[in-house]
């Protein structure tokens, strides 16, 4: 299911339970202010430009969720937007991620792993991505989630040369550039 806006403010506390469940674990180890700080985040990301979250529900509540929105320009700074800039250099941001659906989020409950929930939720909240260009950052010290963007398709950007950092920028695989790695 796709909410859009502020719609999906109205189901915030399921997901900062599942945010929390998340990321609270190994190798994120996210502390109770940054899970609130999510829960603050969330409701200013609700007003970007086109702003989506898919959410995978069953009878046990929200087992998953992702979030999304278009990447302005000029491209942002702050959080971990510095640190891609550094890595790809202005070019290849410009060309690569402006304009691109920014896949913000993506969590899913320990009980719905290995189940294609993952999966499912990207395919859903990058289906209607302008011109197919998707993208998304994790650390490189979540071996586990880099190897399962991998394995779905995702292609990593390489950085230029001496610049790589701890986060890992993946293309989606439709992503028309993503052999401008």
């Amino acid at each position: 299911m796709i909410c859009y806006g502020p719609t999906v403010l109205d189901l915030s506390d399921e997901l900062v339970d599942t945010y929390a469940e998340v990321f609270s674990a190994p190798p994120w180890n996210e502390d109770e202010e940054t899970i609130r700080q999510f829960a603050a985040r969330l409701a200013a990301d609700t007003r970007r430009t086109g702003f989506r979250a898919a959410l995978a529900q069953s009878q046990a509540g929200i087992d998953g969720f992702a979030t999304a929105w278009l990447t302005r320009a000029p491209f942002p700074t702050g959080r971990g937007y510095d640190r891609v800039a550094a890595q790809l250099g202005p070019e290849r941001v410009e060309s690569l991620l402006v304009g691109a659906l920014e896949v913000d989020e993506l969590a899913v409950r320990p009980h719905a792993r290995g189940h294609g929930t993952g999966r499912a939720l990207l395919a859903e909240i990058t289906a209607d991505a302008p011109d197919r260009r998707a993208w998304l950052l994790t650390s490189r010290a979540a071996a586990d989630t880099v190897a399962t963007y991998r394995r779905l398709g995702w292609h990593e950007v390489e950085p230029l040369p001496g610049t790589q950092n701890a986060l890992v920028v993946f293309l989606s695989p439709h992503h028309p550039n993503h052999s401008n790695r």
